[in-house]
């Protein structure tokens, strides 16, 4: 019983690990422009610059091809605040030129100005 208790004491006296589910959204690569897009195919993304208002965060951008075949789209992204910044999170994106839609893994981390991106 004595060893019980002097593990038990000895796991509570560790600091407390984050979550396994738990991101470090400060760890994601700053945004770049342009970047690989998450659907592959050596498409570039140009333009993309989100900005948060009304709980959603928005931008215009451009998906260019590597034969340089240029689509024009917009993505509208929840807005959620977590670890003192906001997350853009379950992006929906529309062709500005057709009618084609879809979504993204593709996140966008902003806080203090600096904004970071993950396919993950």
């Amino acid at each position: 019983m004595r060893i019980a208790a002097a593990i038990l004491a000895t796991l509570l006296a560790l600091p407390s690990a984050p979550s396994l589910g738990q991101v470090a959204y400060d760890s994601w690569p700053v945004l770049t422009d342009p970047f690989a897009s998450t659907g592959g195919g050596g498409i570039m993304i140009h333009d993309y610059d989100p900005i948060v208002a009304g709980g959603q965060c928005t931008t215009n951008f451009r998906a260019i091809e590597p034969n340089g075949t240029v689509y024009r789209n917009a993505i509208v992204f929840d807005a959620v605040e977590a670890q003192g910044g906001v997350l853009c999170t379950n992006g929906r994106w529309r062709s500005l030129d057709s009618d084609a839609t879809g979504t993204t893994p593709f996140r966008v981390f902003l806080k203090n100005g600096v904004k970071r991106g993950s396919g993950e």
